[in-house]
């Protein structure tokens, strides 16, 4: 069983900051990708930020320069930290990661998804 649980979000005004944190538990082999999706109102799901286990990111144009996806692999924790955030910021943000479960190599990889934290960023 494995658990992604999500923090950090919340209400602010635009130009604020938000630090955003997910910690996957549960029984963890290894996890490859981690990063965050977020929903919009009346809009499909998208992506916002990735991390590869080695350190490598992707980030929708949207928000780049001003979003910085981060991981703890010791801890099982990715984080994304928001600057100069806008109101088309506003949505619900869920954490993802790609988790291969048991005690070796060989067990079962899929991908598993939080709860979804609200993020509001006010004009």
């Amino acid at each position: 069983q494995v658990q992604l649980v999500e923090s950090g979000g919340g209400l602010v005004q635009a130009g604020g900051s938000l630090r955003l944190s997910c910690a996957a538990s549960g029984n963890i082999f290894s996890i490859s990708n981690m990063g965050w999706y977020r929903q919009a109102p009346g809009k499909q799901r998208e992506l916002a930020a990735i991390i590869g286990s080695g350190g490598s990111t992707t980030y929708a144009d949207s928000v780049k320069g001003r979003f910085t996806v981060s991981r703890d692999n010791a801890k099982n924790t990715v984080y994304l930290q928001m600057n100069s955030l806008k109101s088309e910021d506003t949505a619900v943000y869920y954490c993802y990661a790609i988790i291969t479960t048991g005690q070796t190599s060989s067990g079962m990889t899929g991908r598993y998804w939080g709860q979804g934290t609200q993020v509001t960023v006010s004009s």
